[in-house]
């Protein structure tokens, strides 16, 4: 019989640190999570400025609400949800519209792209034409496919994250796709 293996964070010494104002352990879990939680910031917000200005506010929220965290999910999944809320804040304060459910696209959806990826520049260079076209994206599009493709959220996470209906963020995903495969083609992606 094997015994359990118990789920241990790997931050916990430097999140205790943290915990007793420890300018040091701060500046570590800074150092081992900016990155990607910008990057999460900016593919919800669409904008350098704006995710430069959520991601210090969350790392100010989350050493001030340090108390709050239990441990009973990693520290970067904790803090994450702390990014993708101020970052949906962020948005709300721009009047986040989603786009509206009339609103419809005539056009047959394209069969998803094939890409090719014969070299690495070739590869770097796709990746970074769609990343462009994610950023085109309406806000509500592009939020619902961050939160759902990117960042692993399930619609109805999205839904109450959002304050949607799970059906609108089906459809906004769905519209979503379809509108960044047209943008990928203007631009050459196929």
């Amino acid at each position: 019989m094997e015994a359990a293996v118990a789920y241990v964070d790997i931050n916990a010494p430097l999140v205790e640190r943290c915990r007793l104002n420890d300018r040091q352990a701060q500046a570590e879990i800074y150092r081992r999570y900016a990155k990607a939680m910008f990057n999460a910031a900016l593919r919800i917000t669409g904008d350098y400025a704006e995710a430069e200005d959520v991601l210090q506010e969350s790392f100010l929220s989350a050493f001030r609400e340090l108390s709050s965290y239990k441990g009973d999910s990693s520290f970067g999944a904790w803090l994450k949800r702390i990014v993708v809320n101020k970052s949906i804040n962020c948005l709300r304060q721009r009047r986040l519209a989603l786009v509206p459910l009339g609103e419809q696209h005539h056009e047959e959806p394209a069969e998803p792209a094939s890409l090719s990826y014969e070299d690495e520049a070739d590869t770097h260079y796709r990746a970074d034409v769609l990343r462009r076209c994610i950023q085109e994206l309406p806000d509500g599009y592009r939020v619902v496919l961050s939160l759902y493709l990117l960042e692993g959220y399930d619609h109805l996470e999205i839904a109450t994250i959002l304050g949607i209906s799970e059906s609108t963020s089906k459809s906004q995903y769905s519209r979503a796709r379809v509108r960044l495969r047209e943008l990928a083609a203007q631009r050459g992606l196929s």
